[in-house]
């Protein structure tokens, strides 16, 4: 039998695979990044190299880069290779919403929860983001690594936004959404009584539910049903 969901204050929402569709634009801003440091398409690193970036989707990018290329200037270089890279391809039209996902934040905060957005990415990144999308004042707060501390899948970013919004008294009064078992772990290691996993990104139910997850959901449209239900019984 599944507990009820108890009653939710503050969300933290990932975005690319979570309430962004990126189309890939990970993996496609990697490989551009990796070739300007020598590293070749079609070669085994490269493709080594990728699968750990796929294996690693939701960690800070940074950290990604300094695993990748063991050296602390070649993955400041990689990293602003690939910030390069992404936020042209975001320029150039490549990035939606998850469908559902503006309006499932909407419905969140009408109902009178705290919505902060949340991203693995450099603000700069955020921040195209967020313009291509007219997106910059749909959540409470936006939050990259750099103001927090530490990225995923430390616990800082969800506890910045709970610090920074005042929105919650209790960690358990959190939900956390994503798309990856980072976003899972680092709920987890937050004291988020929600962490909902969704199935629109990176990463299956299986890997999802093994790092955290309470719940796993189709997407994030199905999300305001799930925490406004919970407040619904609360108040009862």
């Amino acid at each position: 039998m599944t507990s009820p969901t108890p009653d939710i204050k503050l969300v933290v929402l990932d975005m690319a695979g979570t309430t962004v569709a990126d189309g890939g634009l990970v993996e496609r801003a990697f490989s551009a990044a990796a070739e300007r440091l020598g590293v070749r398409p079609g070669s085994d690193d490269h493709a080594k190299k990728l699968q750990y970036v796929r294996d690693t989707m939701g960690e800070s990018k940074i950290t990604v880069f300094r695993a990748l290329f063991g050296d602390e200037e070649l993955a400041q270089r990689a990293n602003a290779a690939f910030e390069t890279a992404y936020g042209e391809l975001v320029g150039g039209g490549a990035i939606a919403p998850i469908p559902g996902a503006r309006e499932a934040v909407e419905q969140l905060r009408a109902a009178g929860l705290t919505v902060v957005l949340s991203t693995g990415f450099a603000r700069v990144t955020q921040d195209a983001i967020l313009d291509a999308l007219g997106w910059q004042q749909l959540a409470d707060l936006t939050l990259c690594p750099a103001d927090a501390g530490r990225g995923r899948p430390y616990p800082d970013m969800v506890l910045a936004a709970l610090l920074r919004t005042g929105a919650a008294d209790d960690v358990r009064e959190i939900a956390v959404a994503g798309d990856t078992a980072y976003d899972m772990l680092t709920g987890l290691r937050a004291g988020a009584s929600v962490r909902a996993g969704v199935l629109t990104g990176a990463h299956g139910a299986d890997a999802l539910r093994a790092a955290g997850a309470t719940r796993v959901l189709g997407s994030v449209a199905e999300l305001p049903g799930l925490l406004l239900a919970g407040r619904a019984r609360a108040e009862a």
